[in-house]
């Protein structure tokens, strides 16, 4: 808790109430959500909150965390888990509504991570914009991935514009343009850093990058971050990164890439050890080649939302349950959580 302290700003406090705090969340959202849709020709579907297990379709993350599970008394399943993501769910789902090239899909995914380690960045609860467009698979290269990266960089650009408008109290924090970066890149500019750290060093000059290829190893040996093997290409992925004037640090707001074919998805399981899966219903789609190819990504609502409207914590723009010492201290430093 005392690196808790330390991340909370001094003599915070929001500008706004709490009823003023609802109404521009939802203007973050409606405007963003419209913009995204709109650019991408992506189609607002349901999504589900809980799958079976053991199908290979929920998000392993990095690996290691649990999903929350149970039994359902009247269904034939014998184990469901909630989402932890729909990285992989949303290309099955472009499949069943066969989308074409160029278009694709956009849900409003809520899910929850209990192995999560929660502070003013994190919370248990997960709610982000998951997307997913079909691609030809000679899109499968950076210039497409970089192309979307700008357009999702501008939708950002376009709700910071329209907050700032009915918000004068709010300022401009992002960029004109968004800053390409590779992980290997970074690792050769700042040689001594932690990942962390060198995150904070290049979105502090640049105030907006997108870091790309995360998941391999580097030249060091050491990974950047952690990446699933089974879903992005970990050649052509990566996250968006802002500087938060706010936090003083790198604040992510959106994890993406180009996804996985048939040669990346053997490559990554056999780097990860994670050969198994590969008898999982959504492996055999992919190596079959009975999935389309995609781009997708998630996006983070309360992080865009807390990012917009100058939050100095997470727990200011959405409903989660906090450590009683957290609540605590952030009532001393006059953040007040929903």
């Amino acid at each position: 808790m005392l690196t808790e302290q330390k991340l909370l700003p001094e003599g915070y406090v929001s500008a706004q109430s709490l009823t003023e705090v609802n109404d521009a969340i939802h203007l973050v959202k409606l405007n963003f959500e419209q913009n995204l849709a709109r650019r991408l020709s992506l189609k607002r579907v349901s999504s589900p909150l809980f799958l079976e297990s053991g199908t290979g379709v929920n998000d392993q993350l990095n690996g290691i965390e649990a999903p929350v599970s149970f039994q359902a008394s009247h269904i034939d399943s014998e184990k469901l888990e909630i989402v932890h993501s729909l990285a992989k769910w949303k290309r099955t789902a472009l499949g069943r509504y066969d989308m074409a090239p160029g278009t694709g899909l956009v849900t409003d995914m809520r899910a929850i991570r209990k192995d999560e380690e929660v502070g003013h960045l994190h919370s248990i609860y997960v709610d982000q914009w998951d997307w997913e467009q079909v691609i030809d698979r000679s899109e499968r290269h950076s210039n497409k991935l970089h192309d979307t990266v700008r357009i999702i960089y501008e939708c950002m650009k376009e709700t910071e514009t329209e907050i700032n408008r009915n918000y004068p109290l709010f300022s401009n924090k992002l960029p004109e343009h968004i800053t390409f970066v590779t992980t290997q890149e970074l690792e050769d500019r700042y040689p001594n850093a932690t990942p962390k750290q060198r995150e904070d060093l290049i979105a502090e000059q640049f105030k907006a990058v997108f870091i790309g290829q995360i998941g391999g190893a580097l030249k060091s040996g050491m990974k950047h971050d952690g990446r699933s093997p089974d879903y992005d290409d970990w050649q052509l992925n990566g996250d968006i990164v802002v500087w938060n004037p706010l936090l003083q640090s790198a604040f992510e707001i959106s994890s993406m890439g180009i996804r996985v074919d048939e040669e990346a998805l053997l490559s990554q399981l056999e780097l990860a050890g994670n050969m198994d899966r590969i008898h999982l219903n959504f492996h055999r789609a992919v190596l079959e080649r009975r999935l389309p190819y995609s781009i997708g990504g998630g996006i983070g609502q309360s992080r865009l939302c807390m990012f917009l409207l100058e939050k100095a914590h997470i727990g200011e723009v959405q409903h989660s349950v906090w450590p009683k010492r957290m609540r605590e201290l952030c009532e001393l430093r006059n953040v007040r959580l929903l």
